[in-house]
């Protein structure tokens, strides 16, 4: 009863993870709770080697199309790994109705994020400028297109500054989650990538694999010595979502990015109002 249970949650979470490139934290969080009977602090550390493992696995079946960024996916990820450890150290000391309200408090938050503005299929790019109107070497257009290229360096350089600080307090940010809620991060990292560092969307998905896989890996570092699994549970939950991690990515492929991360944030609050209402309940019990 529990595997079979486990295999058929496990699809989902793994579809979710393969067409979106993350939120599969935030989905086996609360099914290993309420449906196959974990505390938090075992669903958080159980859904960490499960998306983990299976955002590898996404990550090395993009590598060969060519979509995994490894450069900004490693600088991302190790950004996050002494968040990520500190996340870890809290979640220990934190009773499971507080650490399932804040997890229910994420969720709505950043289904509400995702519902005002999802991602594009083709990723942001930045707007051409504009062609000089006027007649050929006026003075008015010669003085335009000189001060122009005069502000041009010192504005190309503060936009480099700002979006290397949004990638920075994303990572930190990302690492943190990822060891205080056993999620990965990817519903967080892949709208940072394609907003802040203009990366389409297609890569930006590939890339967010590496990224929670590293924040995956530091943070069971940090519970390594309380690490307990259930592998009745993990095992066969996480086969699942190995194998649907693949139709996940055939579905991203065939659908609009913009549908896909609306439907995926409708979810979301679904599940962020269940949990929350839950947590209440217990706090109030």
């Amino acid at each position: 009863m529990i595997v079979g249970a486990a295999v058929g949650l496990g699809l989902v979470v793994g579809i979710v993870i393969g067409a979106l490139g993350g939120g599969g934290g935030v989905l086996a969080v609360p099914v290993l709770v309420y449906l196959l009977g974990q505390t938090a602090l075992e669903a958080t550390t159980s859904s960490l080697v499960i998306v983990g493992i299976t955002a590898l696995v996404g990550a090395l079946a993009r590598t060969r199309a060519g979509l995994v960024q490894w450069r900004t996916g490693l600088g991302f990820g190790l950004v996050g790994v002494g968040t990520a450890y500190l996340g870890t150290m809290l979640n220990a000391r934190l009773s499971q109705p507080v650490l399932l309200l804040a997890f229910a408090a994420l969720i709505l938050v950043c289904a509400t994020a995702m519902l005002v503005k999802t991602p594009a299929d083709g990723g942001a790019e930045p707007p051409e400028p504009p062609e000089p109107t006027g007649p050929a070497g006026g003075s008015e257009t010669t003085r335009s297109a000189t001060a122009v290229a005069t502000r041009a360096p010192a504005t190309a350089h503060s936009s480099r500054l700002g979006t290397a600080a949004k990638a920075l307090l994303a990572g930190l940010t990302v690492g943190f989650l990822t060891g205080l809620l056993g999620v990965g991060g990817g519903f967080l990292v892949v709208p940072a990538l394609v907003f802040a560092l203009r990366m389409p969307i297609a890569p930006a998905i590939g890339t967010s694999f590496l990224i929670i896989v590293i924040n995956s890996v530091a943070s069971l570092g940090a519970r390594a010595d309380s690490l307990t699994l259930d592998w009745e549970v993990v095992a066969p939950f996480l086969i699942a979502a190995i194998v649907a991690c693949f139709a996940g990515k055939r579905i991203a492929e065939r659908l609009p990015g913009r549908a896909l991360g609306q439907a995926f944030a409708v979810l979301l609050l679904l599940v962020g109002v269940f949990v929350g209402a839950q947590s209440l309940l217990s706090r109030l019990s």
